[in-house]
C-alpha cells in the first residue's frame, strides 16, 4: 500500500483551452501511464497533491495510491509523482505526471542529497561547495531510499567527498559517474591588493628638488612654452 491516495478524476480533450477550464475549476490536468499501457488523462486538486508531497516521508519519490473516479486501468495503483510543472513566478502547480509502478520491477529515481555536520575546513575559512543535490539511482519501487545522508564535519580545505565514497543500500544500483564530488571545501579566492594611485610605477623616474628631496608631479603637466 501507498503512503496515502491520491484522488483523482477522468477528463475528456485535451489542448490549452481544456488545460485553461481545469485550472479555472481549481484543478490541474494530469497525466498516468506506465509500461507496456495506454496513457489516462485525468484532472487533480494541485492544493491537495501539494500538501501530500510536503508531508510525505520521501517527498516525491514516495509511493501513492490512486482513487480514480468512475474506476479504470488505474484505479488502486500505485503511483509515484514522476514530473510536476510549475508556474515560473508563483511556483503554482500547473500539470503533472504520475507513474504506475510494478513492485517487481525497478525504477529510476533521482534520491536528495542532505548534507550533516559542520566541516573543520569552513570554521578555518573555507567555502562549502555542494556540487550534487541529487543521485540517479536504480531501484525497486519498495526500496527507494529517502535520501543520502553525507557528513561533512572532517572535511577540510582542498578536500571532498565523492560518489564512491558512499555506501549504498544492497538492493540500489548507481547510475551516475562515481567519481563525481558530491560536497568539498574550497579556499576563499585569493583577494588581489590594489597598488596605490600614488604609488609610482617600477623603473619610472621620480623628479627631485635641488635639496635632493622628490616633488610633486602636477596631473596634467602644462606646455612650457619656447621663448623662440
Amino acid at each position: 500500500m501507498g503512503e496515502s491516495a491520491i484522488e483523482a478524476e477522468l477528463r475528456e480533450g485535451t489542448g490549452k483551452g481544456v488545460a485553461r477550464k481545469i485550472r479555472a475549476a481549481d484543478r490541474i490536468p494530469a497525466i498516468c501511464y506506465r509500461r507496456n499501457a495506454k496513457s489516462v488523462s485525468i484532472s487533480l486538486d494541485p492544493h491537495t497533491l501539494n500538501n501530500l508531497i510536503r508531508n510525505a516521508s520521501a517527498g516525491i519519490n514516495t509511493l501513492f495510491d490512486l482513487k480514480v473516479a468512475g474506476g479504470g486501468d488505474f484505479d488502486g495503483r500505485q503511483v509515484l509523482v514522476k514530473e510536476i510543472q510549475r508556474d515560473p513566478v508563483s511556483g503554482a502547480y500547473l500539470h503533472a505526471d504520475l507513474f504506475a509502478v510494478d513492485l517487481k520491477e525497478k525504477i529510476h529515481v533521482s534520491v536528495p542529497v542532505h548534507l550533516t555536520g559542520s566541516a573543520e575546513g569552513v570554521t578555518m575559512g573555507g567555502i562549502l561547495d555542494h556540487a550534487l543535490r541529487d543521485l540517479e539511482v536504480q531501484c525497486l519501487p519498495g526500496a527507494i531510499p529517502e535520501e543520502f545522508s553525507v557528513d561533512v564535519t572532517a572535511l577540510e580545505i582542498g578536500q571532498s567527498i565523492h560518489v564512491r565514497d558512499l555506501t549504498l543500500p544492497d538492493d540500489v544500483e548507481l547510475l551516475i559517474d562515481p567519481n563525481l564530488s558530491i560536497v568539498s571545501v574550497v579556499a576563499p579566492a585569493a583577494v588581489e591588493e590594489e597598488t596605490p594611485e600614488e604609488e609610482p610605477e617600477e623603473g619610472a623616474e621620480i623628479p627631485v628638488g635641488e635639496d635632493g628631496e622628490p616633488v610633486a608631479t602636477p596631473a596634467e603637466p602644462s606646455e612650457e612654452k619656447s621663448g623662440d
